[in-house]
């Protein structure tokens, strides 16, 4: 067991209110990570239902294979649909991948500055956002701003904004958390302000845009804004532990299928999702994986170098103890050593 997976079983402990908790939660993940490992991924998923998981998906495109396709356990509960392999998922934070494709485009273009602030693109909020007049965008999609994250309002997944301003209005006028450039914490109201960034830019909605130059030059038809896009029934149920209904009807952002998001993130890490010059300008700013969490939603999209394979796993069931966030994550590490072993 690596160092940071102690670290977040130890973070469980901390959620847990009862010290039959504190024993019990970390000895099952224990569990799952020693097990022998399965032959095969489909095994491993099966295995990790049995864990409490509702449904599982994974997507597996390995150089010179072609991709793989897995699901277990429930697309639909309720109504005992199987997992589908090909569902539409929301994807949650992935989707910051996406966002800073986007502006790189914008800044090789000439449209965007790395080095200009929030209070040159949003000069209203110059004395309302603590640092306006020095935090970049460079800053914002690398998480360096010490901007207060909106997300953690408190009961925020209770009752989610739904607009740009009501965001916003979550952390208006609150000090910052450390000075810009000095510290590193993950912060949603970042992207919040850079989506809202390149729409003024644009003059349009930035998915349109990131449709025009991303999402239809890889040919991805099953990737889209937000719930209102698609149908219902397309897209897989999220469950979350202590919450009596599907979460499905909640529009969190961004939907797509695995294969849409491996298929997105090889372009990433080969380079051919950039124009020339793009390349390097994205490399100096962000990573080329991520992990995805809202409520009923777990996601995981990396490329793994040394096998020459895109990994994606959708989880469709959370908790607030993070017990399966962790759960998944060690679910995620045994799939990838399946594929190691083929």
């Amino acid at each position: 067991m690596t160092k940071k997976q102690t670290k977040r079983i130890i973070r469980i402990g901390l959620f847990v209110g009862t010290a039959i908790s504190l024993y019990f939660v970390p000895w099952l993940l224990v569990k799952a990570w020693i097990l022998p490992l399965p032959d095969t991924v489909q095994e491993q998923l099966d295995e990790a239902i049995g864990h409490g998981l509702d449904g599982m998906i994974v997507y597996v495109d390995q150089a010179g294979q072609p991709p793989q396709y897995f699901a277990s356990g429930w697309h639909d509960r309720e109504s005992k649909i199987p997992a589908k392999p090909d569902a539409l998922f929301k994807i949650a934070s992935i989707s910051k991948l996406y966002d800073a494709v986007a502006v790189t485009k914008l800044v090789s273009d000439g449209r965007l500055s790395l080095d200009k602030t929030i209070a040159d693109y949003l000069p209203e909020l110059a004395g309302r956002i603590e640092n306006a007049d020095k935090i970049t965008l460079r800053l914002m999609i690398q998480h360096r701003s010490g901007i207060p994250n909106f997300t953690d309002a408190p009961n925020f997944w209770a009752a989610p904004t739904e607009t740009y301003e009501e965001g916003l209005a979550l952390i208006l006028d609150k000090p910052a958390n450390f000075e810009p450039g000095e510290d590193y914490e993950y912060c949603n109201t970042n992207y919040l302000l850079l989506n809202k960034i390149m729409d003024d830019i644009l003059g349009y909605g930035n998915f349109q845009f990131i449709q025009e130059e991303i999402l239809i030059p890889l040919s991805l038809d099953h990737t889209f804004s937000s719930l209102s896009k698609v149908k219902l029934e397309d897209v897989m149920s999220g469950y979350h532990v202590g919450h009596p209904h599907d979460l499905k009807t909640n529009d969190y952002g961004m939907h797509a299928t695995a294969e849409d998001v491996g298929i997105f993130l090889r372009a990433l890490n080969d380079g051919s999702v950039f124009e020339e010059g793009e390349k390097e300008i994205y490399a100096s700013i962000y990573e080329y994986k991520h992990d995805g969490w809202v409520p009923g939603y777990q996601s995981f999209a990396e490329y793994h170098k040394d096998i020459d394979a895109v990994v994606i796993l959708f989880n469709n069931t959370t908790d607030s103890r993070l017990y399966l966030w962790n759960l998944s994550e060690i679910v995620y590490s045994r799939i990838v050593k399946i594929v190691k072993k083929k």
